[in-house]
């Protein structure tokens, strides 16, 4: 992996961690703004920004994988 593509990654990777850090703290106020129309709603919002966290780091994965060459991973 040539540096400049490692940096690009590594940059990628602190701008998404920069912007869910800011989200997981205005996160309480979404919450509870939404759990005073339904709990459920908020439950489900809840849910919803842990498993985005996880899939924009696999779905960059992929991205990655397929821009290498190295596609043939599941």
């Amino acid at each position: 992996m040539p540096a400049s593509n490692a940096r690009s990654s590594a940059i990628a990777a602190a701008i998404i961690l920069v912007v869910v850090a800011v989200l997981f703290l205005a996160m309480p106020r979404i919450v509870l703004a939404l759990g005073d129309i339904s709990p459920w709603l908020g439950y489900g919002v809840t849910v919803l920004f842990i498993l985005g966290f996880f899939a924009i780091f696999w779905l960059r994965a992929r991205y990655q994988r397929h821009r290498d060459g190295s596609d043939n991973a599941a």
